[in-house]
Formats: structure tokens, C-alpha cells, sequence
């Protein structure tokens, strides 16, 4: 089971007169931890490094960000993963202060930074989402509605043609119900893309 934040947390630490701004932030995929990064840069302008690590949903990815390789991005990386997490950026912010810990301690200080960012953030069960596009009649869209709602599952879009098509997004493991449910409401002329 993997396990997401359900919130943004940071923390900060110093050591030997370097400051560590940790950040642990939900994302959904790797175009949403780009946009966060993209403000982080901007938040930090100053930064010597902001250095990172994603998983999220097979799109994984890390940077060094000019730290010496290896130091920051895998060990970032590597908590992440030993927290079972998924769907999370991970993003260490350094401001440098005058003194080298060299690569030991750059990878201690990275690890330690993104762990303590982790110690007390809730998590919570991450579900994978799916898209389920059904057409149906004009005369059983808004029983369907009903049903998208009361399932708690999300209606990204609709268009209306000669039928009506309805784009849900509800966890992949919900799929298959779904089409049954949908084909026995509309007495099995729902059809599905």
C-alpha cells in the first residue's frame, strides 16, 4: 500500500551555518511538481540549491541541483521511498553557509532535512484515479448525475451531441462497477469509450 500527504509541510534545520528548508508537498504527477518547483525557485531566489525528489505514480525523478552527484536528489529520493510514499515532491532548499560538509554530510543533511519534514505529516491512503467516459441518452443524464454524486466521484466533463458524453473520475478499482452499474441504469444502452 503507498501512502500520500495530505498537506504541505517544511521544516528547517542548520547545519554548520547552512540553512535547510525542507519541503514535503503533494502532487498529483510530474507536470504539478514542475509548477511547484517553479515556485519554490521563485519563493527562493537566493537559494545556492534547491535540490529535489518525486514519485508519483511511475513518473519518478531527482536533481542535485549543482550539489556534487549523489548527494542530495538520491537521498531524498530514498526517503521518500523508504515512507512507502507516492504522489509527493520532495524539495530541499539550501542557502549556503560558508562551510563544506562534504559528501557525507551533504547526504546526511539532505536526508536528515526531508525526514524531519516527514516526522509528523499525516498520511493518507493514495488512491488511483481513473477516467471512465459513458454516452448516454438525453432522458438518463440527470439520473446519471445523480448517481456520479452520490458515488462521491467527480464529473470532469460533459458535451452533448446526438448523445450525451460524461468523462467521470473515480479510483481505478471502481471501473468495472461503474460500467455494470451504469449499463443496468439505463437498461444497457449507456456505451463506453
Amino acid at each position: 500500500m503507498t501512502y500520500t500527504l495530505s498537506t504541505r509541510h517544511i521544516r528547517e534545520l542548520e547545519v554548520r551555518k547552512s540553512r535547510f528548508i525542507a519541503y514535503a508537498i503533494p502532487v498529483e504527477d510530474r507536470n504539478a511538481a514542475m509548477d511547484e518547483l517553479r515556485r519554490l525557485r521563485d519563493e527562493h531566489p537566493a537559494a545556492t540549491h534547491v535540490c529535489w525528489a518525486l514519485l508519483a505514480g511511475g513518473q519518478s525523478g531527482m536533481s542535485d541541483d549543482g550539489e556534487p552527484s549523489g548527494t542530495a536528489g538520491r537521498p531524498i529520493l530514498e526517503v521518500l521511498r523508504h515512507h512507502d510514499l507516492d504522489g509527493v515532491l520532495a524539495a530541499v532548499v539550501r542557502y549556503y553557509g560558508g562551510v563544506k560538509l562534504g559528501a557525507g554530510g551533504l547526504v546526511r543533511a539532505y536526508t536528515d532535512a526531508i525526514a524531519s519534514a516527514l516526522l509528523d505529516a499525516p498520511r493518507v491512503e493514495r488512491v488511483a484515479l481513473g477516467s471512465l467516459v459513458v454516452e448516454v441518452s438525453y432522458a438518463d443524464e440527470a439520473k446519471v448525475r445523480r448517481w456520479i454524486e452520490a458515488q462521491g466521484y467527480a464529473l470532469a466533463d460533459t458535451t452533448h451531441g446526438m448523445l450525451v458524453k460524461m468523462t467521470v473520475r473515480l479510483p481505478v478499482n471502481m471501473i468495472d462497477g461503474a460500467r455494470r452499474a451504469l449499463v443496468d441504469m439505463t437498461q444497457g444502452k449507456a456505451g463506453f469509450f
